[in-house]
């Protein structure tokens, strides 16, 4: 798809069943990205394996065969579709527990995000509740460094809440007080009901919420404002999957997040240290001739095979490589923990694509998060809640980088027993490593 519109990456979120695919797919729909036989296909399809006609808008982004049959969205989907102003990729990320880092990934490489919220009554409590999603999504977000932010309070067509602007209201003021908790800034972030499925205030105005007189999703879509580029970094692109294609050769698969790839140009993968020379690069199966931050590319290297490069490295020009950690400060904030966390824990640290079992190796300072403020040196212990300054152990080798040169790199998300325990950002990167696994 050529276009010369600027270009978005935008990450669907929230609980499972909220109603995110089935949203999306309609609004695709609408933009006339999918035709009309193609949702006839889908419904027939639903219908025959049994999960119902209902699901046909989601079966849009569900193009897996496991997902179809389970109902649910396993792997990133990525569609495009163009607005006014903008050229979008879609990351529709799971909401489902055992997939949260599948979003992360999502949310990492996101420009702007919708949070899709259900009204409908269980559902919404649901999510809000201290093992539900719509909290961890909206923690994940902001520490991920999304922004833009705009609120779907989807499934106003149901029977438990018939379109009510007293219901709408209620899930506006409790999902606004938990962000505002959270970080975000509200009065820049817009709520807008919705119905998925009907597609009410999707592209344009349904009749059946006269009470609301702002604005459409679609209208939110062409108001976030493109990041500046950081094009004069130095290159970084984390590798998310890696190819070997017949008569092509080995093509690493990522978005570029800092600076600029060209074909001629050599990169080396850290934290492996190999050299590759890039042959061409594609964007949407179209060869580009140059990349800038932002873009989903995938480029072919000469040099390496595919088993030398993995998921989570990340390439970088070889005068300035992206840094190794073996021990980095970071500063974190716990969002869950059945009980405590102490020196010596042990769960899987994400960042960028990247995922290493990591040691909390000491417990450095209990902070204020709003001012920064050491409350307690060396405490021994951190609950859900607390915010505190951690020394970090990555148990192999892993590509991080400080927060202060390199947001993009220096955000992570700390994993256990399927839930997201801790994000935080990088603070120091206090020992590097060398290259190799």
């Amino acid at each position: 798809m050529a276009t010369d519109k600027p270009h978005m990456n935008l990450v669907i979120v929230g609980h499972v069943d909220h109603g995110k695919s089935t949203m999306m797919g309609h609004l695709l729909y609408k933009l006339g990205v999918i035709d009309q036989r193609a949702i006839d296909t889908y419904a027939k399809q639903a219908e025959e394996t049994g999960t119902g006609a209902t699901f046909k808008f989601a079966w849009v982004l569900d193009r897996l065969k496991e997902e179809r049959e389970r109902g649910l969205t396993i792997d990133l989907a990525f569609n495009r579709f163009e607005t006014d102003k903008y050229y979008y990729t879609m990351i529709d990320a799971p909401g489902h527990r055992d997939f949260v880092k599948n979003m992360i990934t999502g949310a990492s490489q996101a420009d702007a995000a919708i949070l899709v919220v259900s009204a409908k009554k269980g559902e919404f409590e649901a999510g809000l509740s201290t093992g539900g999603q719509t909290r961890e999504h909206a923690f994940l977000l902001l520490t991920l460094g999304v922004k833009q932010v705009v609120v779907a309070v989807n499934k106003m067509d149901d029977v438990t809440v018939d379109w009510s602007e007293e219901r709408y209201n209620e899930v506006k003021d409790e999902v606004s007080d938990l962000m505002k908790v959270i970080g975000f800034d509200m009065a820049s972030v817009p709520f807008v009901p919705v119905s998925g499925w009907t597609g009410d205030n999707l592209l344009e105005k349904g009749d059946r919420m006269k009470w609301y007189d702002g604005v459409t999703i679609l209208e939110t879509l062409n108001q976030f404002q493109q990041p500046e580029k950081p094009l004069d970094k130095p290159l970084r692109i984390p590798v998310q999957d890696v190819y070997s294609i017949t008569g092509v050769g080995t093509v690493p698969v990522g978005r570029v997040e800092t600076g600029i790839l060209k074909p001629g140009d050599q990169v080396v993968f850290m934290p492996s240290g190999k050299l590759a020379d890039v042959k061409s690069i594609e964007m949407h199966h179209t060869e580009i001739d140059r990349a800038i931050p932002g873009d989903n590319i995938g480029f072919n290297v000469k040099g390496v095979s595919r088993i030398e490069i993995s998921r989570g490295d990340v390439a970088g020009p070889p005068g300035d490589p992206a840094t190794i950690a073996s021990e980095f400060i970071g500063q974190i904030i716990v969002i869950q923990h059945p009980t405590a966390i102490t020196a010596g824990y042990t769960p899987v640290l994400h960042a960028h694509t990247a995922q290493v079992a990591v040691t909390f190796s000491e417990l450095l300072a209990k902070i204020n998060p709003r001012t920064g403020e050491t409350t307690e040196e060396k405490p021994s212990f951190l609950r859900a809640g607390d915010s505190a300054l951690v020394r970090f152990k990555p148990l192999r080798p892993l590509v991080i980088e400080e927060f202060a040169q390199f947001p993009e790199f220096g955000r992570f998300a700390v994993r256990d027993m399927g839930s997201t325990i801790a994000a935080g950002v990088v603070r120091e990167i206090t020992e590097k490593g060398t290259p190799g696994r």
